[in-house]
């Protein structure tokens, strides 16, 4: 057996996320089902970096699986692209050790979230931004958005739905850019939360309105209460860039 591990690219909205379910269609579910079409009907698993929910992209995730198929690993992208629907494509494959792993050895991952401003929203970017129609201070949230670097419990930006007890996260850089009626928010750290990057983009159009302040984000911080953040925008804006590992 083998061990290959995979970078893989997906639009996200026309599946129910990425981890496998039941009877919805998973991001998973397809690349494994191609994996049992290759191996002749034989289950191969797959483990990822970590989940993404419905609507939300991935230019970035990364896969490991393991196979006993004499599949040279410059070759796997071909042998599954073949087999994949159109919106999800393994980018590359390389061989690992085995005691790699795609979830356990990650050192931190980037997340960005697109925005379209302007007084129409664009047709045909309504799956990969969040349109927003309101006037925005952008430096107010560039401001805020500096706020959110360092090591905290995040307990006010993370869905009452998360399943994990200990909500402390580490956030080394973000930034916030404009081109033209684009804004584009990224975020890097060791982890994030359910909901996390979402809430807190939320909160900083809140910033943007004038509806707070930037110097409230510290505030709703310590606070640990989801009730004192922002609303949490919408999955289609949502892009899981980019996940580094260990040396």
């Amino acid at each position: 057996m083998q061990r290959y591990k995979c970078t893989v690219s997906y639009d996200g909205s026309s599946y129910c996320g990425f981890q496998i379910q039941p009877k919805d269609r998973t991001v998973q579910g397809e690349i494994e089902k191609s994996l049992r079409k290759l191996h002749k009907g034989k289950e191969v698993k797959i483990q990822a970096s970590g989940r993404t929910d419905a609507g939300v992209h991935a230019k970035g995730q990364v896969i490991h699986f393991d196979s006993s198929l004499e599949i040279p690993a410059e070759k796997w992208p071909v042998a599954l692209n073949t087999l994949l629907p159109h919106d999800i494509v393994i980018q590359d494959a390389e061989v690992v050790s085995e005691s790699f792993h795609a979830r356990f050895h990650v050192k931190s991952k980037e997340y960005r979230y697109i925005i379209q401003l302007g007084e129409r929203r664009d047709p045909f970017r309504r799956s990969f931004t969040y349109y927003y129609p309101y006037t925005l201070d952008v430096e107010a949230m560039k401001e805020a958005i500096n706020h959110f670097v360092g090591e905290y419990d995040f307990t006010s930006f993370c869905s009452a739905k998360t399943d994990k007890e200990l909500k402390v996260r580490k956030i080394t850089s973000v930034h916030l850019e404009r081109e033209e009626d684009t804004l584009i928010f990224s975020f890097k750290g060791n982890g994030f939360l359910y909901n996390m990057v979402r809430i807190m983009v939320g909160t900083l159009l809140d910033v943007g309105r004038g509806r707070k302040s930037p110097q409230s984000i510290p505030t709703i911080i310590e606070k640990r209460d989801r009730m004192a953040a922002g609303k949490t925008a919408s999955a289609n804006g949502l892009y899981l860039w980019k996940v580094d590992y260990e040396d």
